[in-house]
């Protein structure tokens, strides 16, 4: 299983976090299908790859340590296909979503660790 994570601390607040990452994962043409006030739970729309190769994405927010104006938010990038080479289907979505959240103008990015 292929599995790629990141944290990342933005200048936004809790409550605008999840609707503005719920846009951002549509936009990116994941189809959200789970999300409560601290989680959210996007997955790629079959079809045009292999089932195995379909990548889900996870997002946990932390609202033990979010104030006004700072969040730190988790990504949890998976899939079923075995790593065997560096630039899979699922890295390449990774760092896609990576770049997309780094560049986003829903807020500002204080800090990105990826793991």
């Amino acid at each position: 299983m292929a599995r790629y994570t990141c944290s990342f601390l933005l200048s936004v607040s809790v409550e605008n976090l999840q609707p503005s990452l719920i846009q951002l994962l549509d936009s990116c043409g994941l189809n959200v299908q789970y999300y409560t006030a601290d989680y959210i739970m996007a997955r790629e729309f079959p079809g045009s790859i292999a089932f195995s190769k379909l990548v889900t994405v996870e997002a946990l927010i932390d609202k033990t340590t979010a104030t006004e104006s700072e969040t730190r938010m988790t990504l949890v990038i998976k899939n079923e296909e075995l790593p065997l080479q560096f630039d899979n289907h699922c890295r390449q979505v990774f760092d896609y979503i990576k770049q997309e959240i780094e560049h986003s103008r829903y807020w500002h990015l204080i800090e990105s660790l990826a793991g």
